[in-house]
């Protein structure tokens, strides 16, 4: 667990990280560089989930050796099952990270959403929808493992 207490915005209390793949993790179904050792190193204080369309088919090759539990989600309602599934876990101990208009309303509920604006960009309601935004998913993977940053960024 990731304990973060940030003066006037709230404590994090953070056991799950939720996350999309294309577009997020991986552009074109590729994992991108840096990104395995940084969820490994994540996953030592938090539970993993990938939570995805798998629209190019290569997720679970391309997360192969990375502890975390890969979710293929049915095509339609994509939004309402990313939220149905931090639901489950619990949005108060989890962060979400993503990009995609799908994405938006798991980053709204969770107790911290993180939008990445890379090469897939990202979707504006998304973007509102989220406390912090990235330019690449190593700074946003990099605020969980070097949490002063998150504190510098939300604090009053």
């Amino acid at each position: 667990m990731l304990e973060i207490q940030i003066p006037g915005y709230k404590t994090l209390q953070l056991e799950h990280l939720v996350l999309d793949y294309n577009g997020t993790l991986a552009c074109d179904g590729k994992l991108l560089d840096g990104v395995k050792d940084r969820l490994s190193a994540l996953a030592t204080d938090l539970n993993i989930y990938v939570l995805t369309a798998d629209t190019f088919g290569t997720v679970r090759s391309q997360l192969e050796g990375v502890p975390c539990e890969v979710s293929i989600l049915p095509p339609g309602s994509q939004d309402q099952g990313k939220l149905a599934y931090i639901q489950q876990l619990g949005p108060q101990e989890t962060v979400c990270i993503g990009n995609g208009r799908n994405d938006r309303l798991m980053l709204k509920e969770a107790s911290l959403g993180i939008v990445v604006v890379l090469g897939e960009g990202a979707a504006v309601e998304t973007v509102t929808a989220a406390d912090i935004v990235c330019t690449s998913i190593d700074t946003a993977l990099d605020l969980l493992l070097n949490p002063l940053r998150l504190v510098a960024t939300l604090r009053s």
